[in-house]
């Protein structure tokens, strides 16, 4: 049976994106989940939203801003559908308190740190964690502004704000 028309194309462009972007998938799943086998689940969801997305990929932003919106869209829709069963989201501004109990001296090497930096992204809000994902995947701020529907002023004070957040968490 012949493949249908456009599925080359389909396939070709999720190959390309998956050989540059693969990695950075891989990243930013941790950002949204702690658990391996929701990581796995939620990749994997990821991939399959991707695949279907390049039917209607007409070129109109870069392959990078489709991808991680894609991705980002895919995450956060399973994030807050299931998070709600587990925890309660948090704005960034509800953080400081909580990220303040955790007491980081304590911390005897550097994946103990990284991992509380990690469990501090996963409990901002979505688009705060969408923000500080995609600036440590080193978008500037127009493109991650292009991927979230905020203005890149709004982008820049949010990854301000957030790097503080983080700095002052990773030093106590």
């Amino acid at each position: 049976m012949p493949s249908p028309p456009g599925r080359p194309r389909q396939d070709a462009l999720y190959e390309d994106a998956i050989a540059t972007f693969g990695a950075a998938l891989t990243r930013l799943v941790r950002g949204y989940e702690d658990d391996a086998e929701r990581r796995r689940d939620l990749l994997q969801e990821i991939h399959v939203a991707l695949w279907r997305s390049f039917e209607r990929f007409a070129g109109q932003c870069s392959m990078r801003t489709w991808v991680y919106r894609v991705a980002h869209n895919r995450a956060i829709s399973l994030s807050v559908r299931t998070r709600g069963q587990r925890a309660r989201l948090l704005a960034l501004d509800e953080v400081m308190p909580v990220a303040a109990a955790v007491d980081l001296d304590r911390a005897l090497d550097e994946q103990r740190a990284l991992d509380h930096i990690h469990a501090l992204i996963r409990a901002l809000n979505p688009i705060d964690r969408e923000v500080i994902l995609l600036h440590l995947e080193e978008l500037d701020a127009a493109s991650i502004a292009d991927v979230t529907g905020l203005s890149p002023a709004n982008v820049a004070t949010k990854v301000h704000r957030i790097k503080r957040l983080l700095v002052q968490q990773g030093t106590r």
